[in-house]
């Protein structure tokens, strides 16, 4: 194996878990709308589905409203960021490559200013180099574009890249993109 060069980190599931801050933020931002789902259906059906199709999911399909409740879901969300966890095994191994040279993104079809308030909320936006969203690219996961965009900009070999990935459509990008890659379970 080459020397690792290049760390591409999923966020929400895979560096942080964020499924009940993210719930319970959506939960109450869809309630005040008069759409009710239960902490449980959200995380078994909603969890890591793309904003835009989740909101479609559920019955909104007006773009201001849908812009609307995104905003008020950032704006709610971190009211329950003490129910978020780090993993910080994957943590401190990135640091620890971090120190010896290798690069750190993060790459999500996360919305920014969730990533970036979490990252702000556990002290460690300045332990990543950079952060891909699904909006710095035309096609999102399952295809590896995101990956692929970070590679080229760091200019390393693909075999000089470790992905880490949790979801199936994550999966799916890290495999089709030709790195090595991680699934991650629990943490």
């Amino acid at each position: 194996m080459a020397e690792i060069k290049l760390i591409l980190l999923d966020f929400d599931g895979t560096l942080v878990d964020t499924r009940n801050a993210n719930a319970e933020a959506y939960i109450e931002a869809l309630g005040e709308v008069g759409i009710h789902l239960t902490k449980e259906e959200y995380l078994k059906h909603y969890f890591g589905v793309r904003c835009m199709e989740f909101m479609r999911m559920v019955g909104l399909t007006d773009s201001k409203a849908i812009a609307e409740l995104r905003r008020r879901k950032i704006e709610l969300y971190p009211k329950y960021f003490n129910s978020v966890r780090q993993n910080s095994a994957l943590w401190d191994w990135c640091k620890m490559m971090r120190a010896q040279g290798a690069k750190v993104y993060i790459v999500s079809t996360g919305h920014r200013d969730n990533i970036n308030n979490v990252m702000r909320y556990l002290n460690i936006e300045s332990g990543i180099d950079r952060v891909i969203t699904g909006d710095d690219i035309e096609r999102p996961k399952p295809y590896p574009d995101c990956f692929l965009k970070a590679i080229n900009e760091v200019g390393v070999a693909i075999d000089e890249t470790i992905i880490f990935e949790d979801s199936k459509v994550g999966l799916e990008a890290a495999k089709a993109s030709g790195a090595n890659y991680v699934r991650i379970t629990t943490f």
